[in-house]
């Protein structure tokens, strides 16, 4: 009774991931131009105010990184769209803080330009740290701050004791079960809750099809966002907006869809270095780093004692903001 039961919702879920799928990329299909295309012309991406209306501190970068701009500095200032903007109206300028946030976009470029010789140093982040009023005033402890001879002395000694790269990703694919119990799995269902824009929460549903095919729904006030991928072509969407994946972004999407990440994970990244990672949910790590030349590094924190995956953590190139993407865990067995 009890596997006849696991069965049927495991085809529930296959047939409502089936059909996410099929809305998604319906919807993605519903945004593509209609409009006649002249022959032989190249079709280069157009810009943010060739696509939306109202643009004045973003003018001049590509259209496809306006959405992903705006859910950084939401993060950076823990809020949510209307924050700024006037619901289902963003155009409008009704509300100060999007004024005043136009002014300190400026202000930011400007202090990049002068002072980093336009490198991308200072962020919203920088200063707001997840709030929507920088804090000007540092959080002084009473404990003393250690030597900095003593940290590289107890740097280096752990350095020194650190298992390999392969080891510990070979004992994370162990701790799942291995790579021919992976290989089983068709398909994946998690619910959640998201804490996003300060200490909100918010309930996730990840519907996941082998092998690299993903739709996350976050359940917004606002209306529900939406992020899938169906092994080619991924796209993401606001309430009223559906935005098509960059190059960059697709990549990295790319790696969330893929069922068997675990597995692959030797042949994704050209070299791996292995630090000590930071303390999550009460849990030491090993902080594992892949890299590739031209791609963003990802990061792995791997658990010490059991070798799960407690946070992956990767950063997608954008013109306009360094994003970071990170996905905790809390992964017993599989």
């Amino acid at each position: 009774m009890n596997g006849s039961r696991q069965n049927f919702w495991v085809a529930v879920y296959g047939t409502l991931l089936s059909l996410l799928l099929a809305i998604a990329g319906a919807w993605a299909q519903s945004t593509a131009p209609n409009g006649p295309k002249t022959p032989g012309a190249p079709a280069g991406p157009k810009l943010a105010e060739e696509e939306f209306k109202n643009i004045q501190a973003l003018k001049g970068i590509p259209a496809d990184q306006v959405i992903p701009s705006m859910q950084f500095i939401a993060a950076s200032l823990g809020v949510e769209c209307e924050y700024c903007h006037v619901a289902h109206a963003n155009e409008k300028d009704d509300k100060k803080p999007k004024v005043t946030a136009r002014k300190m976009i400026n202000m930011m470029m400007a202090i990049n330009k002068d002072s980093f010789e336009g490198k991308r140093v200072v962020t919203c982040y920088s200063c707001h740290r997840g709030a929507p009023d920088p804090v000007a005033t540092p959080i002084l402890t009473d404990e003393e701050a250690k030597p900095a001879a003593e940290e590289e002395k107890k740097g280096g000694e752990a350095k020194a004791t650190l298992p390999s790269a392969e080891q510990l990703l070979d004992k994370y694919l162990a701790a799942i079960g291995g790579a021919d119990a992976l290989q089983k799995i068709t398909s994946r269902v998690q619910k959640g809750t998201l804490t996003a824009f300060g200490s909100q929460h918010f309930p996730v549903d990840v519907y996941s099809k082998a092998p690299d095919k993903r739709v996350s729904v976050m359940h917004l006030k606002g209306g529900d966002s939406v992020t899938a991928f169906d092994g080619k072509q991924g796209w993401l969407s606001v309430p009223g907006r559906v935005h098509t994946m960059s190059a960059a972004e697709n990549a990295a999407a790319r790696i969330d869809a893929d069922l068997y990440f675990p597995a692959h994970l030797k042949t994704v990244y050209e070299k791996f270095s292995v630090d000590v990672g930071e303390k999550i949910d009460g849990h030491d790590t090993y902080m594992v780093v892949g890299r590739t030349e031209g791609q963003p590094p990802l990061r792995l924190f791997l658990d010490k004692e059991s070798g799960c995956c407690c946070a992956l953590c990767g950063t997608p190139k954008l013109p306009s903001a360094a994003t970071q993407r990170r996905s905790t865990m809390r992964i017993i067995a599989m």
